[in-house]
């Protein structure tokens, strides 16, 4: 702890207030030919890798680029990518010009684009080729984005290619004034009714982010942080800015997440700190006791800390992990988009006595369990977990009412219900909303209702989430069909699933029964739910 302690002195003393292009900046001015990122496509047998001094300068020219352009301080620019080093580039290109940086969820339909568009009012969009043709299955008549930068072998009529746009800009620093309060951010996270919700946040939040993850992963900087989830989140990109304050190195692997890919990337790259998913703890693990994964082919000495969250852990996944890997640390996160993601809540390494405990208010943060009124609850007592501190979102933009909802004096609502032990351990208890976690992702029962609703031979659904040992839950729908229509339609509603909504938010598993509603209409979720767990 006392070279973390160290860490927060010499940063307080060097700065006041310094943000996430300042960090750049810095690590180009003070080890300019140290490694910053390395992308991993191994499949391809394919390695990229820049330094801090590099880095900046192609920083520099996307942000001269989007300023010859006409892109201006909150301003908007959206952001359709794929992990790599031109995410990070692109991201903090925008950022550097004093626009808020847009990301997307790289599952998102057309239709979803179109919605974060309309709130958005992006003048400028960054995209990977992969997403060109939702872009253009919109209509450009019906978008304001009047500047596209894809990164494509061959770019399309109307848009330029990243890499042009590189070549061509200067590398010369940008000169505007960035303030602690100015917004830097809008990332799109969704309610219960499935709409994405625009959460806008500040420098402020992602320089309290960064001593954050320094603080409670310990880290130091010489550790190598390997990004395994997507950037568009709130995760792996919050987690990776303990590299960018610290200077340290951070691998990327691009391709799809298995054990094998895990153990390959922190063996070759010498990886000292990771976030797992459960399914991947799970999957870990699993191959692990089948022979399929054999850890002694691989030299893992490196790797000291595995950091856990996006989900409840179970107690049991943990104790199995301890005993393969007995030297190695763990920690479990707790957070929100409105919250810069990971941390206002954390178990803390050396915790293993809690096991299923969310922990304790994060570095700086202060959390309480309350009632409808808001007063604290005694201890043991189920309540609202609020939290307070400086990650704490400026707004939902373009809504005031939600915003006052949820932020009350300093204070962040977090809908989650818990409790607090006598020795200030909090356990999460359930989720005030119905929001499905699968995997690590949101899943919103309302927009997979709505849509299976649109399907002609469904009288009534709703959706659930159903406990999985892999996933955390998975999505069920309880579908009531119309008069006469079999139920050997199954496969006929699973290809409905397949033709209209994404992957992750198809349900796993179809139960035919009546929808349990109340008299007023409205579904009756924790009946049903007691109904089919077990």
């Amino acid at each position: 702890m006392a070279h973390v302690l160290s860490f927060i002195r010499d940063y307080q003393k060097g700065i006041i207030f310094m943000n996430i292009s300042e960090m750049l900046t810095r690590n180009a001015r003070t080890f300019p030919n140290n490694i910053a990122l390395i992308e991993r496509i191994p499949s391809k047998h394919l390695k990229r890798q820049i330094s801090w001094k590099k880095f900046d300068e192609r920083v520099n020219r996307i942000a001269n680029a989007l300023i010859a352009r006409g892109i201006r301080k909150g301003d908007r620019v959206m952001h359709w990518m794929m992990n790599s080093i031109n995410w990070l580039e692109a991201y903090l290109g925008i950022v550097r010009t004093g626009a808020w940086a847009a990301p997307l969820n790289y599952r998102f339909t057309s239709r979803d684009f179109k919605y974060c568009v309309d709130i958005t009012e992006p003048k400028a969009m960054i995209l990977d080729e992969q997403f060109i043709e939702k872009v253009e299955a919109v209509g450009d008549q019906y978008l304001p984005i009047r500047n596209y930068i894809a990164v494509s072998q061959k770019v399309p009529h109307g848009m330029e290619s990243f890499e042009d746009v590189i070549t061509e800009s200067s590398s010369e620093p940008v000169q505007i004034e960035l303030r602690q309060e100015d917004p830097c951010g809008l990332y799109f996270t969704s309610g219960t009714t499935g709409v994405p919700k625009p959460i806008l946040l500040t420098h402020n939040n992602m320089e309290c982010a960064a001593i954050t993850e320094v603080v409670h992963g310990l880290r130091k900087p010489g550790d190598v942080f390997v990004i395994l989830k997507p950037l568009y989140h709130t995760g792996d990109k919050i987690h990776w800015l303990s590299s960018l304050i610290l200077g340290g190195a951070a691998v990327i692997q691009r391709e799809r997440i298995t054990p094998q890919a895990i153990f390959e990337a922190i063996h070759e790259e010498r990886g000292t700190v990771a976030m797992l998913l459960v399914p991947w703890l799970h999957d870990v693990l699993t191959t692990l006791d089948s022979g399929e994964l054999k850890k002694e082919e691989y030299d893992l000495t490196c790797w000291h800390l595995v950091l856990l969250g996006a989900q409840p852990v179970p107690p049991s996944l943990v104790k199995r992990w301890k005993e393969k890997f007995p030297d190695m640390q763990y920690e479990v996160n707790y957070g929100l988009t409105e919250a810069t993601g990971p941390g206002c809540i954390h178990l803390g390494i050396g915790n293993e006595h809690k096991l299923g405990s969310i922990g304790k208010a994060g570095f700086n943060w202060e959390a309480r369990i309350v009632n409808e009124k808001g007063e604290d609850v005694v201890p043991g007592e189920i309540g609202e977990i609020i939290v307070k501190g400086n990650g704490v979102m400026k707004e939902y933009y373009k809504n005031p009412q939600k915003t006052a909802e949820t932020i009350k004096y300093g204070w962040l609502y977090t809908g989650d219900m818990g409790k607090m032990d006598a020795d200030g351990f909090i356990w999460l208890v359930d989720r005030k909303k119905d929001v499905i976690i699968c995997g690590g992702e949101n899943i919103y029962p309302g927009e997979v209702e709505n849509v299976l609703q649109s399907c002609p031979k469904i009288h009534d659904v709703a959706v659930i989430g159903l406990p999985d040992e892999r996933l955390g839950e998975i999505v069920v729908a309880i579908v009531e069909l119309e008069p006469d229509v079999p139920e050997s339609i199954e496969k006929e509603i699973f290809r409905f699933c397949e033709d209209n909504l994404p992957r992750y938010e198809r349900p796993r598993r179809i139960i035919f029964d009546m929808v349990l509603r109340n008299p007023t209409g409205k579904v009756e979720k924790s009946k049903i739910r007691q109904r089919y767990v077990g």
